[in-house]
C-alpha cells in the first residue's frame, strides 16, 4: 500500500518479535529501514527476508545503550538521502528474572535505565536535529503496559517504562511547532520467543486478563506502530496507544 514509501526509518531491537514485525510491515509499506540491533545473526535474516521481498533494509550492529553505537547507526541511516522521517524505539532490557524493589539489584536497575531509557533518549536526541532541518518526523517508543499500571516484583523495569511515557509526552511538547509528533505504544501480552509456553498456567492468566481472552501477535503491535509512524496519525502527539487487548481498559473487572 506505499503508506510510508521512500521514508528512512530506524528501527531498534529489529532483529526478533516485535521489532522484526515492525521492520518487516515498514519496509512492505515502502520504507528503507535500518534495523539497529545487538542480535547480528538475527539482524542480517531479517534484512534478508525484507529484500528477498522486494523491499529496502540495512543492518547495523547497535548496543543502545553505548553512544557511538548510536551515532554510527543514526549516520548510516541519514547516508541513504540525507533524511530521518521515523524512529522506533523498541529495544529494551528483559531479564530473565526481574525481582520486587528489596530484590532488585543496581545491576537490574541501571540495564532497565540504560537501555531502555537512556537508549531512546540517545537515538531521539541523534535523529531530532534531522527531522528539525525536515520540520516533519514522527518517533513511535514501543513501551509496555507496565508503563501504565503496575506489575508484580518488576519495579526496575516498571519504573523505566513509566519514565519512557513521562519522555515522550515531554518531547512532543518541545518540538511539536517543527512538525515532529512523539507517541508510545503499549503492548500486552504478545507471543514472541520469550513468551509463556502454551501448557504454562501463566499464559492462561495472560488471556483472562484480556476482554479479548487471548494474547496478541507481533504483527498486531506492528500495525499500530506503522498507523503511528505514517502520515495518517499527523494530528496524533504524545499519546499512550495501549495494544493489549483490553488488558488496561478491563482492569477493574479482570476473570479470575
Amino acid at each position: 500500500m506505499d503508506r510510508i514509501k521512500s521514508k528512512v526509518a530506524i528501527v531498534t531491537g529489529g532483529a526478533n518479535g516485535i521489532g522484526r514485525a515492525i521492520c518487516e510491515l515498514f519496509a512492505e509499506e515502502g520504507a528503507w529501514v535500518l534495523i539497529a540491533d545487538i542480535e547480528e545473526a538475527g539482524g542480517k535474516e531479517v534484512v534478508a527476508a525484507i529484500r528477498a521481498k522486494g523491499g529496502e533494509a540495512e543492518f547495523c550492529r547497535t548496543d543502545v545503550s553505548n553512544p557511538a553505537d548510536v551515532q554510527r547507526a543514526v549516520a548510516m541511516a541519514a547516508a541513504h538521502n540525507g533524511r530521518i522521517d521515523i524512529l522506533c524505539n523498541n529495544a529494551a532490557y528483559l531479564s530473565p528474572d526481574f525481582h520486587a524493589a528489596l530484590e532488585s539489584t543496581d545491576e537490574e536497575w541501571r540495564r532497565c535505565i540504560d537501555v531502555a531509557l537512556l537508549g531512546t533518549h540517545s537515538l531521539t536526541k541523534a535523529t531530532l536535529p534531522y527531522m528539525i532541518d525536515q520540520q516533519q518526523g514522527s518517533i513511535v517508543n514501543i513501551v509496555s503496559i507496565q508503563g501504565m499500571e503496575g506489575m508484580m516484583t518488576s519495579a526496575a523495569y516498571t519504573a523505566t517504562k513509566a519514565a519512557l511515557l513521562g519522555y515522550a509526552m515531554s518531547v512532543s511538547y518541545d518540538y511539536g511547532l517543527q512538525n515532529i509528533r512523539i507517541n508510545s505504544l503499549c503492548p500486552g501480552p504478545i507471543q514472541t520467543r520469550i513468551s509463556a509456553d502454551p501448557n504454562d498456567p501463566h499464559l492462561r492468566w495472560q488471556c483472562d486478563q484480556t476482554t479479548l481472552g487471548r494474547v496478541g501477535y507481533p504483527k498486531e503491535v506492528a500495525w499500530a506502530a506503522l498507523f503511528l509512524a505514517s502520515d495518517e496519525a499527523s494530528f496524533i502527539t504524545g499519546v499512550t496507544l495501549p495494544v493489549d487487548g483490553g488488558w488496561t481498559s478491563s482492569s477493574a473487572r479482570k476473570r479470575v
